[in-house]
């Protein structure tokens, strides 16, 4: 199949390297020209603009940061949409609001264009392993279309139903999950270091132990190595916890580890480290108590 993949970034290149892997044909599309040259080294074509793609494109994979910038990529002055074939399918996978993923959902449908609202976790990690899970929402013969690409970038596809939004929720509890998670795992391990225990023999103890959580035992192994390369940065908790809250807000829906947690990147971003890998919030806490945190290692 052709397959259009816009936005390489963490998990967007780990996905056009794998559907280059299982022998689609790949046309990325990043505005990064060392993004664009990775993926030509591997086997992949890649354009700078989403209206470059060629012409027949059997599925668009949207990787980008929100919703914004995904209507821009397939409905702007310089979108796809033109490009896909009579019967393509845009696979959606940006963390969005679901009402955003219902109202693109219904443009492109007034277009003749079948969407999967498919928001996808798992990571750079997971990306890069062909390993991710997708929730998602839409079409079941959209579904059916597409199951060669999901067969080269997910160990797990949810489908959740026909409805545009669906697999946006489920997301947006995952990124709950995933914001409080990682806030708690950095307040954990800067009060171990404020006590004067070793941070990597109490990293050690708390994955063998009933405190630990995958955000634990996947974030803190960055701080031990004081590597800050952001694998997800700060800024995307700021962007996805604010989606939380303000979806709980129009639900009349109380939020206070949510919101405590968001607070927790606003600060680190508002210091300068919105760029920093997400386990660098805990550059709050070395802000507040002077906590020496591991330097990198060489």
């Amino acid at each position: 199949m052709q397959v259009g993949v816009i936005g390489l970034g963490s998990i967007g290149m780990g996905v056009a390297l794998n559907l280059v892997r299982k022998g689609h044909e790949v046309i990325g599309c990043d505005l990064r020209a060392p993004a664009r040259e990775e993926l030509a080294a591997a086997g992949g074509r890649a354009v700078a603009r989403a209206a470059d793609l060629p012409d027949g494109v059997g599925a668009v994979v949207v990787l980008v940061v929100n919703a914004a910038q995904a209507e821009q990529v397939l409905l702007g002055p310089e979108g796809c949409l033109p490009r896909l074939a009579r019967d393509g399918v845009v696979l959606c996978c940006v963390t969005m609001a679901p009402e955003a993923a219902r109202a693109l959902g219904t443009r492109l449908a007034e277009r003749g264009v079948a969407m999967l609202d498919a928001p996808v976790s798992g990571g750079a990690a997971g990306a890069r392993a062909g390993r991710l899970t997708v929730m998602g929402s839409g079409p079941a013969a959209a579904f059916d279309r597409v199951q060669p690409v999901f067969d080269a970038i997910a160990a797990k596809v949810w489908r959740l139903g026909e409805a545009h939004g669906a697999g946006s929720t489920v997301k947006m509890v995952n990124q709950l999950l995933a914001g409080v998670h990682i806030a708690a795992a950095a307040e954990a391990m800067a009060l171990g270091i404020r006590a004067g225990a070793d941070p990597q023999t109490l990293f050690d103890v708390i994955t063998t132990s009933a405190g630990n959580s995958w955000m634990f035992q996947d974030r803190m192994p960055h701080v031990l190595a004081g590597d800050d390369t952001p694998r997800s940065a700060v800024s995307i908790f700021v962007k996805d916890l604010g989606i939380v809250l303000d979806q709980a807000r129009s639900l009349t829906f109380p939020l206070p580890l949510a919101a405590a947690a968001h607070q927790l990147f606003l600060a680190a971003a508002a210091a300068g480290h919105a760029g920093a890998d997400d386990a660098f919030v805990i550059r709050v806490w070395e802000s507040l108590a002077g906590i020496a945190l591991p330097e990198r290692k060489t």
